[in-house]
């Protein structure tokens, strides 16, 4: 009788157990998914804000008052009368047009940049220090000066397809080059994206020198710029990019897996070269698309990630968002100080300003952590 109690009050300590253990791990859920909301909420909030505060810098001054009638109008169409035309047309179709533009090539670049990291383990390694950008634009200028830039498939134009092309014939390059006894280094990959770059950059000046009426065309590719970009730029990019980070999102549990090596990848059920390759082309892709309406910028892709790892960790279905939107929020702040720094209406490239923030932080990773690149 005394253990028919006994194995009574154990069972009923036991249920007790279970359900406080499972109603903290409810809890922990319910407490991480809000923290988690706010988090991406404020955000978002933090580039909505940075946008409209960029919207009202340039040599065309215009009250924040009047911006934000206009960014409202569509909803409210009443909002917008007594503006004037002028106005009107530079907030919605030059101004926003090129924030919106800016967001989304630097989520692009630094959303590539992560996967580049990640699947070559290599924290070198970027768009641009790969040579994949740089492809892009040879890519893209070759399809110029053919005369097909303004070619369309399917309702969409084809210039992305041809700087898709540029950026995967790039990349295969730096493969071959980057490749020592059958196995890919760290620090040769790098060396191989630099001569590749190099190679095609020079490559690049020879069609400008071919076709006289196409440079002006062509040095954008080469210097990086979002200006005289429109809406039609930003649909151009959205299909292309969609498609791109679906692909990188869905395959997050997997480059983590790809981050500790390839033995332990496959011992854990990975498809090491298919999900490798499968990466690559969604990250070529959305270099592509990116390089195709804003030419060549650096040091996004190789910056951003580190930070943003820094500050959430390793993870990257927490850590491909947070880029994305660091990314976004560096080139539109890049991008506004590049129009405004210069007096009269002179505009800086954009990607000379990212060099310039970009360059620093490439040496710090040389300098600092020559042990983790095995230099």
């Amino acid at each position: 009788m005394k253990s028919e109690i006994r194995n009574a009050g154990n069972r009923w300590r036991a249920d007790r157990t279970a359900q406080k253990s499972h109603w903290l791990s409810v809890s922990n859920f319910r407490l991480c998914c809000t923290v988690g909301f706010f988090y991406w909420l404020a955000a978002l909030v933090v580039i909505g804000l940075t946008a409209f505060l960029t919207s009202g810098i340039g040599s065309f001054e215009t009250p924040y008052r009047i911006i934000w009638r206009l960014w409202l109008s569509p909803f409210h169409p009443s909002w917008a009368e007594g503006i004037d035309e002028t106005v009107r047309y530079i907030v919605i179709n030059v101004r926003l047009a090129r924030i919106c533009l800016a967001l989304t090539v630097g989520g692009a670049l630094a959303l590539a940049g992560a996967v580049y990291q990640g699947v070559l383990l290599n924290p070198l390694a970027d768009p641009f220090t790969l040579g994949v950008s740089t492809g892009a634009a040879f890519g893209a200028s070759l399809y110029i000066l053919f005369g097909w830039g303004g070619g369309h498939l399917l309702g969409m134009s084809t210039l992305p397809i041809a700087a898709f092309v540029g950026a995967l014939a790039a990349l295969y390059l730096v493969y071959l080059l980057g490749r020592v006894d059958g196995r890919i280094h760290t620090t040769t990959l790098v060396l191989a994206g630099i001569i590749v770059s190099t190679f095609l950059s020079a490559w690049i000046g020879v069609l400008k020198s071919l076709n006289e009426d196409s440079v002006s065309t062509i040095v954008f590719w080469v210097m990086g710029s979002l200006s005289g970009k429109s809406w039609g730029h930003v649909l151009l990019v959205l299909p292309y990019l969609a498609a791109g980070g679906a692909m990188i999102i869905y395959y997050a549990r997997e480059l983590d897996l790809l981050t500790l090596g390839d033995v332990q990848a496959q011992q854990l059920g990975v498809n090491v070269q298919q999900i490798r390759f499968r990466l690559m082309l969604a990250a070529s892709l959305v270099t592509a698309v990116a390089v195709a309406v804003s030419g060549v910028i650096g040091f996004v892709g190789l910056v951003v990630p580190h930070l943003v790892r820094l500050a959430l960790g390793p993870h990257h279905r927490r850590l491909l968002p947070a880029v994305f939107l660091v990314g976004a929020l560096l080139l539109l702040l890049s991008d506004t100080l590049a129009r405004s720094f210069l007096p009269n209406g002179q505009e800086l490239p954009v990607g000379v300003v990212t060099a310039i923030l970009g360059g620093p932080f490439f040496c710090y990773l040389m300098l600092h952590r020559k042990k983790y690149l095995q230099l």
